[in-house]
Formats: structure tokens, C-alpha cells, sequence
């Protein structure tokens, strides 16, 4: 295997690949939150952020706005106490909240949904996400002035359109289409520039074979799952573009193995320039390789994680948020040891993917194994460099190295794999070789 980089060759920005989820919380306690300043994690969606719908406290618009009749102009309709928490003890943290504007996963809505049919009124939904963001923005109702930037209008809607029912929307996607439309507009009339807003959160979609001229397929009945997620983005693209909705991000998901993550990042946006929106950022802001509590804690977990970002950084999606860091039962808890409360391998990939950010310039990397990830940076001033490796492979790999603009007979390495948790280990690069354990991250300071 061979890795190849030139550190006088900048390709462009190291980007906030490892922006987290769910953050972790336990209750309204803040003796976890030091790991997110630690790892630098630029960003943390708030979504699903208290538990079962909200924890009844935190984030979701029934939360902070509990009775719906009551007046959206009136400081006492709202109750900020937990959410300002939360986003308090983030910004402590240098890490800024992604605020997803709806309402918290509903698994049980079969049993008895709660939250999820469209609000009762568009308008007034829209004009209380308007003073959620002038409370956090702008200092109303004895609020703050923390900018935050992103506002995503709810969650996953196309799981709950077309009548298929789904945990996050029950409502047609016409209603959704109509809810993304007034509040984007109102949105963007209030605070301009100054905020993106954008959606919709998709479960994520592919480009099916039968369809390579991404018509959409609008004449074929969904008849399953991934051909339904499809047809939702053409509608959802194309209602925007005809009517010009505001639109500064798209969100989407995706859950599975690296390569199968970097290849919806391609559909989503080839979709997305086929309607022009190719300047419009793309956000994957869920994403899991390995959402089983077995195998979360191993190598081949960090592996995975470490390979997706890596791998990502070259595509055009702008920010990926690993879902998620919560402490707690959930499957989908990587990062974090439910029981312990420490941090599993793949925190500190995301740790380590923090010193290539810090640095700022990606440089020119190419690896010609599909089992072997590089991604490396330089500072401004070229004083420091790292070049970070994984091998996702089960065997050992031998790398051979053929690096510019760098000394490699003096660089530092650390790795994560099954001996080592970012862990300074004396290895050095010999005669331009390097032997990678399976399931190993390295990073290579320079």
C-alpha cells in the first residue's frame, strides 16, 4: 500500500468533519462536557438532546414553547431554563449548538403519537422559532448573544409523508414543503445572512440504477423504502426551486460502513446541482457506522469513524455530526461508555481529526488502497503539519510513504488500534515504510 502526499500542495480548508450529535448530558449535569472542549469538536446538533421526547425540557418547540395558544410575542409563553443550559454549558466549551427547530423522535408513535402532526398554525410555528433565535442572538427575553448560526427545520419529515407513517412527521409532504416555506422566508426576513437556515434532515437517499438521468422516477408508485426517500428529495428540490425558497444548507443521513457513506454524499449532490443548488451547503448530520452496542467500543469502530472523516474531507459536504455522544442506554451512543462514562476509541479519532482542523490547510493526499484513508494539513505558516492514516483493513498493512514539503525521519506517531489509545508509541517511519495493525489509526506529526 502506498500513501502519497505534497504539504506545499494546498487543496482547501480542513472542514468540521467531526462535529458530534447528541451531546453528552447526563441530566442537566456538565461533569462530562470538559471531553467536548478536549477534542475541540466544532459543533454539536441538537436533536433528540434530552431523552425521550426532549427529556419534556429540553430544545423541541413544545418544550420551550409548552402551550401553543398562548401568546408567541410574550417572554412568559417560553421557557428557556434547560435549553439555556445546554447551549450555555456548549458555548463554555468552544463548541456551537446546530439547533434542529421541531421535535424529538417519537419511537412509540404507533402506541399513541404526541408531537408529531404538522403545528396547527405555519405562521405562528415560524414567528416562535423567530424569538427562540432573538432569545439565544439577540439577548430577548433575558437571553443571550452567542450567533448561533445554524437552524434546521425539523427532522426526517419523509418518514411520516405520504401516509407511510413515520416517528417524526405525521403529515403529507406538501404540509411539510408549505412548513419548510413560511419559516424559511420568515426566517431569513428576521435575521437576514446573519443565520443559515435549511433542511429538511433527510433519512438520506441513493441514486437508484434505473434512474441515471435523475428524473426522479415521478410517475412510479414508491413502492419501497429507498425509492420513496428519492422521490421526497426531487419534490422537495423542485418545490423550492419553482417557488425560490430560501435554502443555505441541506441536511441528510446515513447510517453504514464508509464506502456506502461517501456514496450518498455523491447522490445527495448530484441531486442537489441538478435543481442548482450547488453552491448550497450539504450537511450529513447523522451518521454511524457502527450503532451496535457490541462493537462500538473496538478498534474497528474507531476504524470506521476515523475512515468516514477522512474520506469525507474530499467530498464537497460541508460538516459531518457523528450521531451521537449522548451518555446512555442508546444504541447509538459511540462515543461514550454507557456504564463508565469514559470515552470509547473512536472519541479520540475525533480528537485526533481536531489537530488536522486546528492546523486549517488540507495538502494533497492520495492512497491507492480502498482499505487505506489519508487526510493531511499544514499551518498557515508551514511550521506544523500531520497526516493522518487509517486502515479499516482486518490485516496488517505495510504503508509505503512518499511524502514532499515534510521530514519524516523525525515525525511523532500515535496511534488508536486494539494496543493503543492515541498513545505516543516511538514507532518511527523507516526507509519511507510504515506497518499499520488492522483497524489502526495513525497520526503522524510533523
Amino acid at each position: 500500500m502506498k500513501i502519497t502526499a505534497d504539504f506545499k500542495r494546498i487543496t482547501g480548508k480542513i472542514k468540521p468533519m467531526h462535529a458530534i450529535g447528541q451531546p453528552p448530558n447526563y441530566g442537566a449535569r456538565d461533569n462530562l462536557m470538559h471531553y467536548v472542549g478536549e477534542a475541540g469538536l466544532p459543533y454539536s446538533r441538537l436533536h433528540d438532546a434530552g431523552g425521550p421526547y426532549g427529556g419534556a425540557r429540553y430544545v423541541d418547540i413544545p418544550n420551550v414553547f409548552p402551550d401553543f395558544s398562548a401568546d408567541e410575542n410574550n417572554p412568559e409563553s417560553y421557557d428557556f431554563v434547560f435549553t439555556d443550559w445546554l447551549i450555555t454549558a456548549l458555548m463554555k466549551q468552544g463548541c456551537e449548538p446546530f439547533y434542529r427547530l421541531g421535535v424529538t423522535i417519537e419511537n412509540f408513535y404507533k402506541m399513541k403519537p404526541y408531537r408529531i402532526y404538522p403545528p396547527e398554525d405555519f405562521g405562528k410555528w415560524a414567528r416562535i422559532c423567530e424569538h427562540i433565535i432573538r432569545h439565544y442572538n439577540e439577548g430577548w427575553a433575558d437571553g443571550f448573544n452567542y450567533n448561533i448560526r445554524y437552524w434546521e427545520i425539523w427532522n426526517e419529515p419523509e418518514g411520516g409523508s405520504d401516509k407511510k407513517g413515520g416517528a417524526m412527521w405525521l403529515g403529507t409532504a406538501e404540509q411539510y414543503f408549505e412548513l419548510y416555506e413560511i419559516t424559511a422566508r420568515h426566517l431569513k426576513n428576521c435575521f437576514g445572512d446573519s443565520i443559515k437556515v435549511g433542511g429538511y434532515a433527510s433519512c438520506g437517499f441513493d441514486i437508484p440504477d434505473s434512474d441515471p438521468e435523475l428524473t426522479g422516477i415521478p410517475d412510479v408508485v414508491a413502492e419501497n423504502w429507498g425509492t420513496h426517500l428519492y422521490q421526497y428529495a426531487h419534490q422537495f428540490f423542485k418545490y423550492i426551486s419553482e417557488r425560490n425558497v430560501p435554502i443555505d444548507f441541506f441536511s441528510w443521513h446515513c447510517y453504514g460502513d464508509p464506502q456506502r457513506v461517501l456514496s450518498r454524499a455523491d447522490s445527495t449532490r448530484r441531486v442537489m446541482e441538478k435543481y442548482g443548488f450547488g453552491d448550497v451547503e450539504d450537511i450529513c448530520n447523522e451518521w454511524n457506522p457502527t450503532p451496535d452496542p457490541v462493537r462500538r467500543s473496538t478498534a474497528a469502530a474507531a476504524a470506521k469513524v476515523s475512515a468516514v472523516m477522512l474520506g469525507m474531507q474530499k467530498k464537497k459536504t460541508w460538516m459531518l455530526n457523528f450521531y451521537d455522544a449522548r451518555i446512555g442506554s442508546s444504541q447509538y451512543g459511540g462515543i461514550f461508555d454507557p456504564n463508565t462514562w469514559y470515552p470509547y476509541k473512536s472519541y479520540y479519532t475525533l480528537m485526533s481529526f481536531n489537530r488536522a482542523y486546528r492546523l486549517g490547510n488540507e495538502v494533497f493526499t492520495e492512497s491507492d488502497d480502498a482499505n487505506l484513508y489519508v487526510c493531511g494539513a499544514v499551518s498557515d505558516d508551514g511550521g506544523k503539519a500531520v497526516l493522518l492514516v487509517t486502515n479499516t483493513g482486518s490485516s496488517a498493512a505495510q504503508v509505503e510513504f512518499d511524502l514532499s514539503g515534510v521530514d519524516i525521519s523525525d515525525a511523532e506517531i500515535l496511534f488508536i488500534d486494539d494496543c493503543y489509545t492515541y498513545t505516543p508509541t516511538g514507532k518511527r517511519i523507516v526507509d519511507g515504510k510504515l506497518t499499520l495493525s488492522p483497524n489502526c489509526c495513525a497520526e503522524i506529526r510533523f
